[in-house]
């Protein structure tokens, strides 16, 4: 057995330690990729009739987008979107069109809080936010960054 280089050591060291202070600005949704197809009109009655005749959601007051099957379509027409490197995600309304989708800018970002998971949330206005989970700390670097979709960064350690 061949003994381990103090070269070749200081590099594993390196590489088993967190990136601290890695920047991540907000994705350019010009790159962004559809990942899932929308569901069929067929799929969502299908998912409507089991999802909203479960007595489950009554006992919890859930019942809110089973009041007509529009307000199901529009709750569940959703499909997945990735940023271009694949960091940040979000389920987009199948009824925005993706060309729609791809010019939109981001205009805030924000860190919250899931459980043990950090949460970098980018807003891009009409309720359309992509998000990065991560277990390492985040903080926003810039408070603003309206008008200057560049300056939407957070900094996790």
């Amino acid at each position: 057995m061949k003994p381990i280089s103090i070269p070749m050591l200081s590099l594993l060291a390196g590489l088993a330690l967190p990136a601290f202070g890695a920047e991540l600005a907000c994705p350019d949704l010009a790159r962004a990729v559809q990942v899932a197809s929308c569901p069929s009109d067929e799929e969502l009655r299908y998912t409507f009739t089991g999802y909203c005749s479960d007595d489950k959601l009554r006992y919890k007051g859930d019942t809110d987008v089973c009041t007509s099957f529009e307000s199901y379509r529009q709750f569940k027409n959703l499909a997945l979107w990735e940023s271009a490197d694949g960091n940040f995600s979000a389920y987009v309304s199948c009824d925005r069109a993706p060309e729609a989708v791809k010019a939109t800018r981001a205009t805030s970002v924000r860190v919250a809080r899931q459980g043990r998971i950090n949460l970098v949330v980018c807003g891009y206005g009409d309720g359309l936010n992509f998000t990065h989970r991560t277990r390492a700390e985040c903080r926003v670097s810039t408070a603003a960054c309206v008008g200057d979709a560049s300056a939407c960064k957070a900094i996790c350690d």
